[in-house]
């Protein structure tokens, strides 16, 4: 048991960041799912197109505000001065994968009329692969980059 234990802790420990980034992306995901939920099921009517979107927006919003802070203090551990400018960034960073997601949507599903209920499960499945890779290499590369002192 204590070999499998070493054998877990080796492998954590050599894959540290993907692994709380997939955990914390999970939590992300919870949080926008509650967030809108409770909205939906409480003050707000999804059969309303406008409170709808109110929703989708009000829940985005939280998420990144979550992946943010999460992602800051436990995935890439940054200790950067400038909070805002890396806050701005990771924002811009999220809203770029979000317009890659609706022009991958726009695309396959209106464009391409692959609008059955399986293209869309499949597209949709595929384009939040590239938004989860694309939101890590953003965050890595461009929000929370290791900086030389």
């Amino acid at each position: 048991m204590k070999n499998l234990f070493n054998k877990i802790m080796k492998i954590y420990n050599q894959h540290r960041e993907v692994i709380l980034y997939l955990i914390f992306g999970v939590l992300t995901t919870l949080v926008n799912l509650i967030v809108k939920n409770a909205l939906l099921f409480t003050v707000l009517e999804a059969s309303n197109a406008f409170e709808l979107q109110i929703a989708v927006i009000i829940s985005w919003i939280i998420a990144v505000l979550f992946a943010y802070f999460t992602n800051r203090k436990f995935v890439f551990e940054s200790n950067k001065s400038n909070k805002s400018k890396e806050f701005i960034s990771f924002v811009i960073a999220r809203i770029t994968t979000l317009l890659l997601e609706m022009l991958i949507m726009w695309f396959f599903i209106t464009l391409l009329k692959l609008n059955s209920d399986f293209y869309v499960l499949i597209i949709t499945v595929i384009s939040q692969g590239l938004v989860i890779v694309g939101n890590y290499i953003l965050s890595k590369v461009f929000v929370f980059k290791k900086t030389d002192k």
